[in-house]
């Protein structure tokens, strides 16, 4: 059976799932969903990323993304493969965590309603899951998007942006009255949704307007295969990693001769090559390689090195 395409274009929002392996937990206890948390503050970081809504189910997950490049795939590529690596490390397991491929929504984001129906779906999976006792309020459920929205600016996760739902729901600030309102609002819906109808949600591909469905069928007509992506990804992964070692070379005045003359190991290689794993998901393979650093497995040493004497480059971003 052929693979379902990826739509892929600078700005598309997405509403992005997936599943355990044979429905298995996908979280062991707390400390993987804050490691889930974690390495998706660091993919937000490498390819630009913007949450506006997550909600981490027992044997599932829910993000509502924005991409302002096209680089769905590659982000969720490097996402989903970092966090099977560190959740097998953590339990000594090995294999697949995840059950096949991701399904992805494309979601209308400019059309007023189609991404507050989205977040609002995804913020009130624990609810539709008997996760909640109905008279615990959705604040309570600690590990979806809904109690961040709750919180003052400064003490969200850096990522997550929720002045696109607050301005869906005609909230001009993000004030404690501004969050208040939020709230009451979106108790109500949990309180008149019984019996809702979200197959679209479910199983489309696209949620939206009809002219937004027609334009996304019109870029997709002429591809050929389920890699190949159209004009509209402006700026690939390889792309962005080629402009970054062009500027550090130039900061350097350096030329791509003196980059091969210097030694595998040089300090200002190993700058280079830690700045490329923290901005991009290019592989450590393509780092060693553009800038000639020897094998793999040597960079991976140094990359380390490097991590563990500056204290964990990785360390949490929330505040």
């Amino acid at each position: 059976m052929a693979r379902k395409l990826r739509v892929e274009y600078a700005g598309a929002v997405y509403h992005l799932m997936n599943r355990g392996d044979r429905k298995e937990p996908i979280f062991r206890d707390d400390g993987d969903r804050e490691q889930f948390l974690e390495t998706l503050g660091e993919a937000c970081v490498k390819t630009g990323w913007q949450v506006h809504a997550f909600c981490l189910m027992p044997n599932h997950f829910h993000l509502v993304v924005e991409t302002p490049r096209a680089n769905l795939v590659a982000g969720m590529k490097w996402f989903l493969g970092t966090y099977t690596g560190r959740f097998n490390r953590r339990h000594r397991l090995a294999g697949h965590v995840f059950s096949g491929r991701y399904k992805s929504l494309v979601v209308d984001g400019d059309n007023r309603g189609y991404l507050k129906t989205v977040c609002d779906y995804v913020h009130l999976n624990p609810v539709r899951a008997k996760l909640l006792r109905p008279e615990q309020p959705l604040r309570e459920y600690r590990w979806s998007s809904w109690p961040e929205y709750m919180k003052r600016p400064g003490r969200r996760w850096p990522w997550l942006r929720v002045d696109r739902i607050l301005g869906e729901y005609g909230i001009p600030k993000d004030s404690a009255a501004g969050r208040r309102y939020l709230e009451r609002a979106l108790e109500e819906r949990r309180a008149a949704e019984a019996g809702a109808d979200y197959r679209n949600l479910r199983r489309g591909w696209c949620w939206g307007a009809r002219s937004f469905r027609k334009e996304l069928l019109g870029q997709m007509k002429d591809r050929r295969g389920p890699e190949h992506y159209g004009s509209e990804r402006h700026e690939t992964a390889e792309a962005l990693a080629e402009e970054i070692v062009a500027r550090e070379l130039k900061r350097r005045r350096w030329t791509e001769a003196e980059l091969e003359r210097r030694a595998k190991g040089d300090a200002g290689k190993v700058a280079i090559a830690v700045r490329l794993r923290a901005e991009t998901v290019m592989t450590v393979k393509w780092i060693a390689q553009r800038l000639q650093m020897g094998a793999p497995g040597y960079v991976h040493h140094l990359l380390y090195c490097q991590r563990k004497t500056a204290g964990g480059a990785y360390a949490k971003l929330k505040n």
